[in-house]
């Protein structure tokens, strides 16, 4: 058997991907140099990056994205139990279906983050607000993909079910949800992607704690290569939530 090219190893994409960072990085460099971009509206990434260590050391870094993390953690995993039996539901109950996925759909779109005085009278200025703010933005999503996942299983594999005389319990658990899987994951990205958006903006716009208020912090300062380099932290825990995603839909799907 012949050995795989290079481009179809594992290590090909995590290159290709660093290369195109790093060539985006030396480039935006070049222009900002040039004039071609204004430096005072994007700072220099060179800065960005000598920026790192200063915010590591005087601005709690550890401390700010230990607080974001638990908000997205809490706030994805809540998704995740809240939005799956949700769909589930409308998939089973199709009067209910018909009733609510349209609003639910409505739901997506709405900006929700512009009601978070509301949400401050209701909660108080803490980590509840940012937590349910976070969870209802990232809903629908969820819903809207567990219930289409649930619909799109084909039929010959329910009529398994039923020749074997399932419950209904049995038919979900062991036909509905593995089958329709790979499409749940996906409206766990959506709604994780809405939820992580969400936290920290809900974070700046409150100043309450976290990333969120960092960026705050150093915005309100004019400090725009740690507001950059704050920025970069989040995009880290952002990647470091859908490796682990990953990984939890590897084990859940495991290689055929």
């Amino acid at each position: 058997m012949a050995s795989p090219s290079f481009s179809q190893s594992r290590a090909f994409p995590i290159l290709l991907g660093a290369s195109t960072f790093i060539g985006a990085f030396v480039a935006l460099e070049v222009l900002l140099r040039y004039g071609v971009v204004n430096k005072y509206v994007v700072p220099l990434p060179s800065q960005v990056l000598m920026s790192l260590e200063r915010i590591v050391v005087e601005e709690n870094i550890v401390g700010r994205m230990r607080d974001t993390a638990w908000e997205m953690f809490v706030s994805c995993i809540a998704v995740i139990v809240l939005g799956v039996p949700m769909g589930a539901l409308l998939y089973r109950w199709q009067p209910l279906r018909r009733a609510l996925l349209d609003w639910v759909a409505a739901l997506a779109a709405a900006p929700l983050v512009l009601a978070f005085p509301l949400f401050l009278v209701i909660f108080g200025r803490s980590a509840t607000t940012v937590i349910v703010m976070s969870v209802i933005t990232g809903l629908a999503p969820i819903v809207i993909k567990t219930t289409e996942g649930l619909l799109g299983v084909r039929s010959v594999l329910i009529n398994v079910g039923r020749s074997l005389k399932m419950t209904d319990a049995q038919m979900l658990r062991m036909i509905l949800l593995p089958a329709a899987l790979p499409v749940i994951f996906s409206g766990i990205r959506l709604s994780w992607t809405f939820v992580l958006i969400s936290v920290v903006g809900i974070e700046f716009l409150i100043n309450l704690g976290g990333l969120g208020q960092l960026i705050n912090d150093l915005a309100e300062r004019y400090d725009l290569p740690g507001t950059y380099g704050a920025i970069g932290f989040v995009i880290l825990v952002s990647v470091i939530f859908f490796m682990l995603l990953e990984r939890v839909e590897s084990w859940l799907r495991p290689a055929r």
